[in-house]
């Protein structure tokens, strides 16, 4: 089964973890937060993250997902790519992650095309795209 490494700001990655482990249940979940603090020293940081992604690898690769591209999380996820065995998606949100652990069949290609898509559907404008007969 695939891996899944959180890498977020602070605490963010372990309430969303938890979060999506009461939306999916008892669900397998075969992933790790790792929250960055911001007096953390990057290097060692990136040396937990290794750890917890080869923990994490049982053999078919790492999905990353990290709060924003360009911060310190981000970073680290990017001192860890590896094409084909550890890939990266930043922005992470709820929806993206309930997407990637709630259906890990397949390759890490197809883990990446989930948490784009569900990234990506996940929003919406709900006065225009959903809620507009709820209104009335």
């Amino acid at each position: 089964m695939i891996g899944v490494l959180i890498l977020t700001h602070g605490a963010t990655g372990e309430h969303m973890l938890a979060t999506a482990r009461q939306i999916l249940g008892s669900t397998a979940m075969h992933a790790a937060a790792l929250g960055v603090e911001p007096d953390a020293d990057p290097q060692a940081v990136v040396e937990r993250a290794r750890a917890l992604a080869q923990q994490l690898d049982d053999g078919s690769g790492v999905l990353i997902l990290t709060d924003m591209y360009g911060a310190t999380p981000g970073n680290v996820a990017a001192a860890l790519l590896a094409d084909g065995r550890v890939e990266g998606v930043a922005g992470l949100s709820l929806p993206m992650l309930v997407r990637v652990l709630s259906g890990r069949n397949g390759g890490l290609d197809a883990a990446v095309k989930r948490a784009l898509s569900g990234g990506a559907e996940g929003v919406l404008h709900m006065n225009e795209d959903c809620c507009r007969d709820a209104k009335r």
